[in-house]
């Protein structure tokens, strides 16, 4: 005999027969809406496995993580140039012998090259030092023609030629850059080999690219082109502009170069405007 079945009470719903073998319903996988709230809901019921992927998600920006390292060439470039614009300074405005400062800082510069010639990821202790000797050289050979010339200008001995007094203090004023570049990625998070190994995750110095991570992207990190664009910005502007300085050595660096920059300037335009005049 068959068994008759007994229809459900009004009201309650009959169970679902058509299950899947570990006992989801059918109906969550058809509904692409109903889906996407069962989503919804254990995400809200587990906050905390939600944080973790994102947290897994998100890429360390290059800046912070080990890289390849910046490339040699750009600051050795810089640095020759520094150089050449030794010599063209007049003989009185030069440490004598005129040849020797720019010899040193050069046999430094192919000794440096020929111990890391390729990208600057070899952190050594001896490679440091004679890269900071260098940046020495370099800043003791500038400060001399600045002062001697500021002093040549006090005294009256600078001569009667506008044109060659300016272009004088133009080739002081780059060199004065370059120098201040150089000190500016020479000791920023313990210098360019320590920054490709990702020894110091806080910066000196708080580019615009690190404040705005969305727009720069997570491949950027500083290179030369930046310090030196810093040290441009200060050396004009005689202030910060969208690169500010954390630390109290960024600080007074920066403090320095805005015056020697400002006194250069106003003391050889207002010569030469004199001259003109």
């Amino acid at each position: 005999m068959s068994q008759s079945r007994t229809p459900p009470p009004a009201g309650v719903r009959p169970p679902d027969r058509h299950r899947h073998e570990n006992g989801a319903v059918t109906d969550a996988h058809r509904d692409p809406e109903l889906h996407e709230r069962l989503e919804r809901i254990e995400r809200l019921l587990e906050p905390a496995a939600v944080m973790r992927a994102a947290e897994h998600d998100i890429v360390e920006p290059a800046w912070r993580r080990i890289t390849t390292g910046e490339p040699r060439w750009s600051v050795s470039l810089a640095i020759i140039v520094a150089i050449a614009l030794q010599y063209v300074l007049p003989a009185t405005l030069t440490p004598r012998p005129r040849w020797l400062l720019p010899v040193l800082e050069l046999a430094v510069l192919i000794a440096l090259f020929i111990a890391n010639p390729g990208r600057i990821d070899r952190r050594s202790r001896s490679i440091r030092t004679a890269t900071i000797a260098l940046i020495i050289l370099a800043s003791i050979a500038n400060a001399s023609s600045a002062a001697r010339l500021v002093w040549t200008i006090i005294e009256g001995r600078d001569g009667q030629d506008a044109t060659a007094l300016l272009g004088t203090a133009a080739a002081i004023w780059i060199t004065n850059v370059i120098v201040f570049s150089l000190w500016y990625w020479e000791l920023d998070r313990g210098g360019p080999a320590a920054r490709a190994h990702g020894v110091h995750d806080r910066p000196d110095f708080m580019f615009a690219q690190m404040m705005s991570p969305e727009v720069a992207g997570n491949d950027w990190e500083p290179t030369y082109a930046d310090y030196l664009y810093l040290s441009f910005t200060n050396a004009t502007a005689f202030s910060p502009t969208d690169t500010m300085p954390f630390v109290t050595w960024a600080k007074m660096t920066m403090m320095l170069q805005s015056s020697v920059s400002l006194v250069t300037l106003v003391v050889v335009i207002s010569r030469a405007v004199g001259l003109l005049n």
